[in-house]
C-alpha cells in the first residue's frame, strides 16, 4: 500500500527483455536506502517487487500483463520515473490510499500553464469515467492528485510548481501516457450497492 507521495525521482538504468516479462533496473538512492529483497515500490504507480539492491539502484521483475496494462513497457534507459516506497503503519497519510495496481492508462490531452499552476487535461477510459469525481482522488503515475474538473472522456488536475519539480509530471507533454490507478473505495462502493441492488430485486 501507498500513499501517492512521490519520495523520489529515479532513472531507469537497466534494461533486459525476457520471454513474457522484463527485468529492470533502477537508481533510487533514498528508496533504496533501507530496501531488502522483497520490499514493494512504486514505479509510476506499478507496484514492483525488489529483486535485489546494490549501489543505490534496486532490479524488479515485470511481467508481460503489467507491461500491457500499464506504461512502463514505454519506459528505456535513461527514463526519469516516480519512485515511492509502501507505506508503514506509523507514516503519516499525505495523500491517499494506493495500492499501486494500475486500472488503466489515459492520455495526455493538453496542458495549459497559469501564473501559480499548471492544469493537465488527461484522457479517461471509458469504464473507469464511473470511479472519478470533481475534487475526488486519483493516482497519476502514482502521484495522489486532486481532481479538479471532469468530461465524459477526461479530466483535468491542477499541479503546483513543487508537483512539477519532484515528479514526472514536470516533463509530460500532450500526447504522453500515463498510469491511472481509481480511488479503490469507489470500487468498494459500487460492489457493495450492487450486491444489496441485486439481493432486494431477489427478495
Amino acid at each position: 500500500m501507498f500513499t501517492g507521495i512521490v519520495e523520489e525521482l529515479g532513472e531507469v538504468v537497466g534494461w533486459q527483455d525476457l520471454p513474457d516479462a522484463a527485468r529492470v533496473t533502477l537508481r533510487g538512492p533514498l528508496v533504496t536506502s533501507d530496501a531488502r529483497h522483497g520490499d514493494s515500490i512504486a514505479v509510476n504507480g506499478v507496484c514492483l517487487t525488489v529483486v535485489s539492491v546494490e549501489d543505490g539502484a534496486f532490479t524488479a521483475d515485470v511481467m508481460r500483463e503489467t507491461l500491457d496494462r500499464s506504461s512502463l513497457g514505454e519506459l528505456g534507459v535513461g527514463s526519469r520515473v516516480n519512485l515511492e516506497r509502501s507505506v508503514r503503519l506509523q507514516d503519516r497519510m499525505g495523500g491517499h490510499l494506493v495500492q499501486g495496481h494500475v486500472d488503466g492508462t489515459g492520455t495526455v490531452l493538453g496542458v495549459e500553464p497559469a501564473e501559480h499552476w499548471t492544469v493537465v487535461r488527461i484522457s479517461l477510459p471509458a469504464d473507469l469515467a464511473r470511479y472519478v469525481v470533481e475534487k475526488g482522488s486519483i493516482a497519476v503515475d502514482g502521484i495522489s492528485l486532486t481532481v479538479s474538473a471532469t468530461g465524459t472522456d477526461w479530466l483535468e488536475v491542477s499541479l503546483i510548481p513543487t508537483t512539477l519539480g519532484l515528479t514526472t509530471m514536470g516533463a509530460r507533454t500532450v500526447g504522453d501516457r500515463v498510469n491511472l490507478e481509481v480511488d479503490i473505495t469507489a470500487k468498494y462502493v459500487e460492489k457493495l450497492l450492487q450486491a444489496r441492488m441485486q439481493g432486494g430485486a431477489s427478495a
